[in-house]
């Protein structure tokens, strides 16, 4: 959920703008500024919640301005929010309206005159709460950090709706999420220069040992079990399939020349910047057997099934080699001894 905040100073303008039908305009016609020929959204306001107030525009407009009366040298007492929901959440009007109510709630404005109304006229669905900051007792809402209260809040509904989190601003976050998501970064761009690292190895090395060896000059330490691991110079331990380079595959890599792999990898990145990746696929359905007649097709093949390798998701030999696991398993022992 993306929450935004307005102080603004109309409240004719605002409930105008949220509860009218939106029109549309093609080029011509805002260039010859005919309205009246435009495409009208029509029904896209609805409004789930009256809050110390009711009837149309007009009447609604009258009874914010009535209260605002109470603290005349307020020039802004117009707070307009808007709340955009994920594509993917599932919702109800009548859980839309419970979020407008926890909103209030939240901010402190549950006493005052808000509405809370439903727009369905984009992709994503969104509410927007016309709120006014003078009370019936004339105390007035405060708008001091008010970005950061509405961030939080959303954080707060999201967790409470089953919706769809989103990370507030970089300025809003606490000083604990700031240093986690300092960290989440660190170790994104140690695994992207690790994967890095892996491919030129590969690239160079002519057989696992010197692949080793090569890792090993790059202050990165290669352990290698049923499946493959690799611990870098900050002691991040990060599993080779993971990083999208799996034991089988390295083994398959390491088993081609030299001369091929380059081959391979220049492919792979003609693929990758050309982003012609349906035809690469059309190339990886297997050659009929009649056309495998001289060894320059079946070289063809071969090259065709290495691609295929280095394009495939790794999801095989997942296995963490024990030197990574913190605590050792403890043994199973099998149904014979616990027989005996």
């Amino acid at each position: 959920m993306i929450g935004k905040i307005i102080i603004g100073k109309s409240f004719g303008g605002c409930i105008r703008y949220c509860l009218e039908d939106k029109l549309e305009l093609t080029r011509e016609q805002k260039l010859a500024l005919s309205s009246q020929d435009g495409l009208q959204h029509e029904n896209r306001a609805e409004v789930l919640e009256y809050n110390m107030c009711y009837g149309n525009k007009k009447e609604l407009t009258r009874q914010f301005n009535d209260v605002r009366a109470l603290r005349p040298k307020l020039s802004s007492p117009v707070m307009h929010i808007s709340l955009s929901l994920d594509s993917e959440d599932v919702f109800t009007k009548e859980r839309l309206r419970q979020m407008g109510q926890d909103f209030a709630q939240e901010f402190g404005f549950e006493k005052n005159q808000y509405l809370v109304i439903y727009h369905k006229d984009t992709q994503h669905s969104h509410l927007h709460i016309v709120a006014n900051r003078v009370g019936f007792d004339g105390k007035t809402i405060s708008d001091s950090n008010s970005y950061r209260k509405v961030a939080a809040i959303c954080r707060k509904l999201e967790l409470k709706y089953e919706l769809k989190q989103v990370l507030s601003p970089h300025k809003f976050l606490s000083h604990e999420q700031r240093q986690q998501y300092k960290q989440e970064q660190r170790i994104d761009q140690r695994k992207e220069q690790l994967k890095q690292n892996i491919l030129d190895c590969l690239l160079s090395a002519t057989n696992f040992f010197d692949f080793t060896a090569r890792m090993k000059e790059r202050n990165v330490q290669v352990i290698k079990s049923r499946g493959i691991g690799f611990i870098d110079d900050k002691k991040m331990k990060v599993k080779g399939s993971e990083l999208g380079f799996s034991l089988s595959t390295i083994e398959k890599i390491l088993s081609y020349s030299l001369e091929r792999r380059q081959q391979l990898h220049q492919k792979l990145e003609q693929t990758r910047t050309q982003s012609i990746a349906p035809q690469v696929r059309q190339q990886l359905k297997p050659l009929p057997s009649s056309m495998l007649k001289n060894r320059q097709q079946e070289r063809v093949m071969d090259m065709v099934k290495a691609l295929e390798i280095l394009l495939r998701p790794e999801r095989y030999y997942d296995q963490t080699p024990h030197e990574l696991l913190q605590q050792k398993r403890k043994r199973k022992y099998s149904s014979q001894h616990l027989s005996r």
